[in-house]
């Protein structure tokens, strides 16, 4: 289970600019769920999972991870349990590196550092299999540097670092945003293949309502540091994209937008 419990965050406290996100705000996401979150701008989505991720802190509440408070926990240490997907393909990979050697580090991610090479030759054939199934020929350019990756190709293969080591959460940053539509269907078929294999609770973040329907197997809208529509299993698969857009919509007359 990953939660928010009770969480207050302000921002710029004690300044003109002081703006109040959250007050009092929990949120439960199970184990093995599939969430996706929609909202306007500003509506609390990315800051959220900042929280989750560690690299924001709240003011007041907890952050729990599978009974854990990890509130007090670095980012780099909530990484080894939780992995995440930016809306920048860059973010994903290190564009100086091969393939390989981005592959090589992130199967080290949660190994004690030291002195020892991080590329292991005898996990060429184990890399190559992990890549094989996104359908992308990534299998075959080990040696290419991620920088010269389309954009696609480079979430790919950060969502394959992602899940490569053992996690308890996937976190899923508007993923699909910076893509073509074509592109960012095929990276949603896949990150919703790889969820469903390796079966772990998973949180996406999108604009693109129509994903939001699609996948998962559960809806939470956001406003104003709110959550202002939680749907579930089959009342989730009621929903109509007509439904959501009139909420959201309405939402955004509501505050003069």
């Amino acid at each position: 289970m990953l939660a928010l419990e009770h969480i207050s965050l302000t921002y710029n406290p004690g300044t003109v600019r002081e703006m109040g996100l959250f007050h009092d705000f929990s949120l439960s996401v199970p184990k093995g769920q599939y969430l996706c979150v929609v909202g306007s701008n500003g509506s609390g989505k990315t800051t959220m999972l900042n929280l989750l991720c560690g690299s924001l802190s709240p003011d007041h509440g907890r952050v729990l991870m599978e009974g854990q408070d990890i509130t007090s926990h670095s980012e780099h240490l909530r990484a080894r349990k939780i992995g995440r997907i930016h809306q920048n393909p860059a973010l994903g990979s290190c564009a100086q590196m091969t393939i390989l050697e981005n592959l090589a580090l992130s199967d080290c991610k949660t190994k004690r550092m030291g002195l020892f090479p991080a590329v292991d030759k005898k996990q060429l054939s184990r890399y190559r299999d992990m890549l094989t199934p996104l359908g992308l020929g990534l299998e075959h350019m080990l040696e290419a540097r991620a920088g010269t990756l389309s954009g696609g190709q480079r979430q790919a293969l950060a969502l394959v670092m992602a899940v490569m080591t053992p996690i308890s959460c996937l976190i899923l940053d508007e993923h699909t945003a910076a893509l073509d539509p074509k592109t960012a269907d095929t990276i949603m078929r896949l990150t919703d293949q790889v969820i469903r294999d390796k079966g772990i609770t998973a949180l996406m973040v999108t604009h693109n309502l129509r994903y939001a329907l699609d996948y998962g197997s559960r809806l939470v809208m956001m406003h104003q540091g709110q959550v202002v529509l939680d749907q579930t299993g089959e009342d989730k698969q009621k929903l109509r994209l007509e439904d959501v857009l009139g909420l959201f919509n309405q939402i955004s007359v509501e505050c003069g937008n």
